[in-house]
């Protein structure tokens, strides 16, 4: 893959990417890590696209992944928000459900297309 064709998909899809990583880790900070690994990714592995949305479903799955590997890593596990420390907090909706309502609704997926990028059968009743 040229630095060209890199950079246009990087333009064009990055927004998307974006939304998705920020949409799993309500981070800025880690969605930012996360659309940066995946368009490494890209550029690393060069996949060849048979179109537009096959490639962004790509990048999609793979920002999915990555978000999940940051989900999963030790040092997450390991961290204690800082209102833990002095008492509890509210508990917080399935990350997985807002994963899969900002695809159907912000990205415009069909629920095989999300089905897909999220690696589950379509008939799937726990959405991650």
């Amino acid at each position: 893959m040229d630095r060209e064709e890199a950079a246009r998909l990087v333009e064009q899809y990055s927004p998307a990417v974006y939304r998705l990583a920020y949409a799993r880790t309500g981070s800025r900070e880690d969605a930012e890590d996360i659309t940066q690994e995946t368009f490494l990714r890209l550029v690393r592995t060069a996949p060849v696209f048979r179109d537009g949305e096959h490639c962004k479903a790509w990048l999609l799955r793979v920002a999915a992944n990555c978000a999940g590997d940051l989900h999963r890593s030790l040092w997450r596990r390991r961290a204690v928000p800082l209102e833990e420390a002095g008492q509890m907090a509210a508990p917080e909706p399935p990350e997985d459900y807002r994963v899969v309502v900002h695809l159907y609704y912000y990205e415009e997926l069909s629920t095989a297309e999300i089905a897909k990028v999220l690696g589950k059968r379509e008939g799937t009743s726990v959405p991650a």
